[in-house]
């Protein structure tokens, strides 16, 4: 019996000897600390798992419609001038505008093969009248290159939403078609058309949407995304095709106007003749009765 009470005290004197030392405390804190947090990330690891949850990921670009993503940055750009020298550029022959005046719009026809036409864009020439660099307004993807007599060769660039660009009376074209250029790239130089000899050496541009010409003047210095919610009328384009008609039909206007008057004047003969006719038989009727009287 004395020697279990014995080892009884000697091993509660070790243990207290044991806890009485200054680092037993801290490290059980330290120890009891981290198994607590190992179990905390454990638990949250384990909630976290998404993989065992049909979720279905709605904010990844084209994955609801299916469609290409576009660049962000060609929606932030704003349309430019298509010359490297804005400062010393003129516009020779403006955008034909159907609401402006009758002045500006006589300015904006082109006359060409005994024909006057509207200038679907505007002519930019420099102060000087030499050639100069021709620019692209916008970033987008070239999608004709074309040589063209009349026009001077011809340079699309198809940007978003079925906006182009067009570069007509160019040439040492640079750029063919596929390739992809940013805005300020140089495309060719100025030249010279055949449809509008009257501006010299200048670059005729464009600015179409859905296929429909606007005013380049109005988007200047104004991002793609400005044309992009602009509503463009389809009258503006059936104005524009009912105008190149009635150029095309007016010798054959000019005689209607001959025939009208026949027609009007023929009534007014058969009156006179009407006439005529009634003042003959009253001579008759007279004539007779001075005869019956002498008789």
């Amino acid at each position: 019996m004395r020697e279990e009470e014995n080892k009884r005290s000697s091993q509660g004197s070790s243990v207290k000897r044991f806890f009485k030392k200054r680092w037993v405390f801290p490290a059980i804190y330290i120890a009891s600390a981290a198994i607590i947090l190992t179990g905390v990330l454990w638990y949250q690891s384990s909630a976290g798992d998404s993989d065992k949850y049909d979720y279905k990921s709605t904010d990844i670009a084209g994955k609801k419609n299916q469609t290409p993503a576009v660049e962000v940055n060609s929606a932030l750009e704003n349309f430019k001038m298509p010359v490297a020298d804005s400062a010393n550029a003129v516009i020779k022959t403006k955008f034909y505008d159907f609401d402006a005046k009758a002045e500006d719009q006589e300015a904006a026809l082109v006359f060409y093969n005994n024909t006057y036409s509207p200038s679907t864009g505007i002519d930019v020439t420099m102060k000087n009248g030499e050639s100069f660099d021709v620019t692209a307004s916008l970033s987008g993807t070239v999608t004709r290159v074309e040589e063209d007599s009349v026009l001077g060769n011809v340079i699309e660039i198809e940007h978003d939403k079925n906006i182009v660009t067009q570069y007509s009376s160019v040439k040492d074209i640079k750029v063919e078609v596929g390739d992809k250029v940013k805005q300020g790239d140089v495309l060719a130089k100025a030249g010279k058309s055949m449809l509008n000899e009257k501006a010299g050496t200048h670059v005729h541009f464009e600015i179409r949407k859905d296929g429909v010409a606007v005013n380049p003047n109005k988007y200047f210095d104004k991002s793609l995304s400005a044309l992009q919610e602009a509503k463009i009328e389809k009258q503006q384009l059936k104005k524009q095709e009912e105008l190149y008609e009635d150029d095309s039909e007016q010798p054959a206007d000019e005689g209607l106007p001959a025939e009208d008057e026949k027609s009007d004047d023929m009534p007014s003969n058969d009156k006179k003749s009407e006439d005529g006719g009634k003042s003959t038989d009253g001579d008759d009727q007279s004539t007779n009765k001075t005869e019956k009287k002498n008789s």
